[in-house]
């Protein structure tokens, strides 16, 4: 299932929830999973109309929801509930973007982050109970028009703050952003972190069959000529042959993607450019820059170009939203006058960096979930380069040493 989120009037967490709903989800499946996780709340909805559009109005209702929590507090309460796998790594990693925007805020470390008001049960309940319903649904992608933003003040624990708050705007690095004439907030930090978490690329309406619509409604009064409502367009993909395509092939490759299938389908851009006159030592410090501005994968290629001149192909894998930036880096970098790109769909494997014990001491590894659902373990490379010189051991044989400790036979 694809999901498309229509962002004409912004995005807060229970604008988003009221759309799903809206969209099928039952609010009492919700309430019922969600309870798992928290206590202390109740959900409602009731119907309104803003501009004549019938939308879900979402309300939390909390017993207390003054109580502020740390970074620390909300990521113990997520790793220990009974969640999902895709909703348990998405609430951690919108999370993580909300804690890593307020310290770089505030100038505090990410393990002291204190949750004001992104630290109440409603919130909680907005960001967790959008991934459970992204799984309910059955979505695999989801593609996001531009970010609108508002404008003016809003009071918050901190005082009177400018609109976008710095948290959204944190959050939103790197991804396309418009304005509005709203005079209010009209995107929240938390609805800024379910987009950023969930959206694969931003732009217009993809090719779909259209399967479902929900508007879920926001409770500001915006001061905009749009209606202050949030648009989900839920559908499937249009299945297209090209030439020379078998249909047996894309059977097979449908089968990769089980509703227990570890793999994951998201969309991505490859670019790529020929270069044949320029110092090929530079090279390595343009892949760093790369990967450090945000760049999936690059890697370099021997190639023979005009005349025979030996050169090198240059291919950056990146998001939608990176693509403009990296593609500017590179024709500033190199010496490369044009370049090319494409869209494409990649498949990759659950992972996550975990830190485990070992004969040499915590070790961060890439944990990752094989097709038929079995673990592995591979070191990171500059914890085991790390480990080598204060070792003062050939890294090869830290690796080795490393690989066979946390990938026992007997590991599950």
């Amino acid at each position: 299932m694809i999901l498309y989120l229509d962002l004409f009037s912004g995005i807060s967490g229970d604008m988003t929830l009221g759309a799903f709903i809206d969209l099928g989800v039952p609010l009492e499946w919700l309430e019922q999973k969600l309870a798992t996780v928290l206590n202390g709340f109740s959900l409602r909805r009731e119907i309104v109309f803003k501009h004549h559009l019938r939308a879900v109005n979402l309300f939390v209702d909390v017993e207390d929801n003054k109580t502020s929590r740390t970074y620390l507090d909300i990521r113990e309460l997520i790793l220990s509930a009974d969640l999902p796998g895709p909703v348990k790594k998405n609430s951690l990693r919108a999370f993580e973007k909300i804690a890593k925007a307020e310290s770089t805020i505030h100038g505090r470390e990410i393990e002291t982050v204190h949750f004001h008001e992104i630290g109440g049960v409603d919130s909680l309940v907005d960001i967790i109970g959008s991934f459970l319903a992204v799984e309910y649904l059955g979505i695999k992608t989801i593609i996001a028009s531009k970010v609108p933003l508002g404008s003016g003040f809003v009071d918050c624990a901190h005082g009177r703050i400018p609109v976008p708050v710095p948290a959204t705007l944190a959050i939103l690095a790197g991804i396309p952003v418009t304005g509005s004439d709203a005079n209010t907030e009209i995107v929240t930090p938390t609805g800024a972190a379910i987009v950023a978490t969930l959206a694969t690329s931003f732009g217009p309406i993809p090719e779909m069959e259209i399967s479902g619509i929900g508007y879920g409604a926001g409770k500001r009064e915006t001061s905009s000529s749009m209606p202050n409502l949030l648009r989900m367009v839920l559908g499937q993909e249009v299945p297209g042959l090209g030439k020379g395509d078998e249909p047996d092939s894309l059977l097979k490759t449908d089968r990769l993607f089980q509703p227990d299938s570890p793999l994951t389908r998201e969309k991505v851009f490859v670019v790529k450019t020929n270069v044949d006159d320029m110092n090929p030592e530079i090279l390595g410090f343009v892949m760093e820059l790369l990967l450090e501005k945000g760049a999936l994968d690059v890697s370099f290629t021997p190639v023979y170009m005009k005349k025979n001149r030996p050169g090198t192909l240059i291919e950056v894998i990146c998001h939608s939203k990176d693509l403009e930036r990296l593609s500017r880096l590179i024709l500033t970098q190199t010496t490369a006058i044009g370049l090319r790109y494409h869209d494409s769909e990649r498949a990759v494997l659950e992972r996550e960096v975990v830190t485990m014990e070992t004969s040499l001491g915590q070790i961060l590894v890439k944990k990752i979930k094989d097709p038929d659902n079995s673990i592995r373990f591979m070191p990171e490379y500059e914890a085991c380069k790390k480990v080598a010189l204060e070792e003062n051991q050939p890294l090869k044989d830290v690796y080795a040493r490393i690989m066979a400790e946390v990938n026992p036979l007997d590991r599950a």
